[in-house]
């Protein structure tokens, strides 16, 4: 979502006569979009609002953009004085105000609608992969989670928004669309007319467009893989056979705790559904460890269900108290030195499952996206259909952004190939 954001931020800006920099001591304007998920994030743009307000020349504007501006609101600017505007998540289309009247300081963390969505241009030249959200916020509530607070209850984009950004990123480079939401896979919108869209008919639609060859969508929630969903894997090929479809925890008692679903075997059901209907479908995930209250039985619970599921790709980490959050009140808060030998124990396993699957695709032929060279210049990047990188070295001729790569080693973070002419 951030990517996202911060592409429209700097194609509006374009739009009102600016264009961008890497020096920040160059700058007229620095802007840094924030996320608040966790609170090692919100401590590092602290940090880093510290070393631009150094670096900055005397006459730049600066300020934050995104969910660490709707947490901290008017605080932000006692804590940094020099702040020129701190805008929520659904506010950054009120920029170009500051470069109006630059001497005025702007709050605005209203958690509004989808406004922002009508105010911003659209994007005349799409990189290669296009994301599109589809929804703002989420209603599920997890007592661990900020969104609800940062970026609202659920909201959905009309379907012909959604489809008309999709043709256009099609139109100005796009061959992948990524769909966006905190809870993406469950986008509901009711036309005028009482017709009701699911994510199957946004992918269902964009399939349709020749230019694009790969679909995927995140974060899905599980009790939104709806069978028609389910069914999409089976019958879109341009649907990519991977989903990151986040557990938090294998423990049902701790689920219960976090306000997500407990019931593991509807969890597994929706795993055996989809592999039923996409035999090569793999899986990744979120995990939480340390939550308050969480014992050796429950972090155990963790790590089968981690071995069983055998996800290729996971996000894992230690349990953060967050301001407005149900479980930053909760008692039995675990120790940072328990989390983190649990951590390492998880990441441990994630691991070893990740090398396990890196290693058996050794020898298979992928159609893969190129993202482009690797800090030397001498290999390019890929992405597989599983989002494996894959390091190739790089030909001497042009390529085409989709290629076909013949695996030829791995290790845990990562593949090499070779590309077959």
């Amino acid at each position: 979502m951030n990517v996202y954001d911060g592409q429209r931020i700097a194609a509006m800006l374009e739009s009102h006569g600016l264009t961008q920099t890497e020096d920040i001591s160059d700058a007229d304007l620095i802007i840094l979009n924030t996320c608040a998920v966790r609170e090692k994030a919100t401590n590092k743009v602290y940090s880093a609002l510290g070393r631009i307000r150094c670096a900055k020349k005397e006459s730049a504007l600066f300020g934050i953009v995104g969910c660490v501006a709707r947490e901290s609101g008017a605080d932000a600017f006692k804590r940094i004085p020099e702040l020129n505007f701190v805008l929520g998540p659904q506010s950054y289309h009120k920029l170009p105000e500051i470069i109006k009247d630059p001497d005025t300081k702007l709050l605005n963390i209203d958690l509004g609608g989808l406004e922002k969505f009508d105010e911003l241009p659209q994007i005349t030249k799409s990189p290669t992969v296009a994301y599109i959200p589809i929804q703002e916020g989420c209603n599920h509530c997890c007592t661990y989670c900020i969104v609800p607070y940062t970026r609202g209850r659920e909201l959905s984009r009309p379907y012909k928004d959604v489809i008309n950004d999709v043709k256009n990123a099609a139109n100005t480079g796009a061959i992948e669309i990524c769909f966006l939401g905190q809870n993406v896979n469950g986008y509901k919108y009711t036309d005028e007319n009482n017709k009701l869209y699911r994510l199957s008919d946004l992918i269902r639609e964009t399939a349709k467009c020749p230019e694009i060859q790969r679909i995927r969508f995140t974060s899905s929630y599980p009790t939104e893989m709806t069978d028609d969903l389910i069914e999409m894997f089976g019958t879109e090929p341009k649907l990519l056979p991977f989903l990151n479809m986040p557990i938090q925890s294998g423990s049902p008692r701790i689920l219960k705790l976090m306000n997500r679903p407990d019931d593991l075997n509807g969890y597994k059901n929706i795993v055996k559904k989809l592999k039923a209907v996409r035999p090569d479908i793999q899986i990744s995930s979120d995990f939480i460890v340390g939550f308050p209250d969480e014992n050796d039985s429950d972090f155990e619970e963790t790590l089968n269900i981690a071995k069983e599921i055998k996800y290729i790709n996971s996000y894992s980490f230690k349990y953060s108290p967050r301001p407005h959050t149900a479980a930053a009140l909760m008692k039995n808060q675990i120790s940072e030195q328990i989390k983190s030998v649990r951590l390492q124990k998880l990441d441990s396993q994630l691991n070893e499952n990740q090398r396990e699957f890196n290693t058996s695709c050794i020898g298979q032929e992928m159609l893969c996206l190129c993202e482009g060279p690797d800090k030397t210049g001498h290999h390019l990047l890929f992405r597989t259909p599983y989002m494996q990188q894959c390091i190739v070295a790089k030909p001497d001729y042009e390529i085409s952004p989709l290629q076909k790569i013949k695996i030829t080693d791995a290790n845990k973070a990562s593949l090499r190939g070779e590309i077959i002419k």
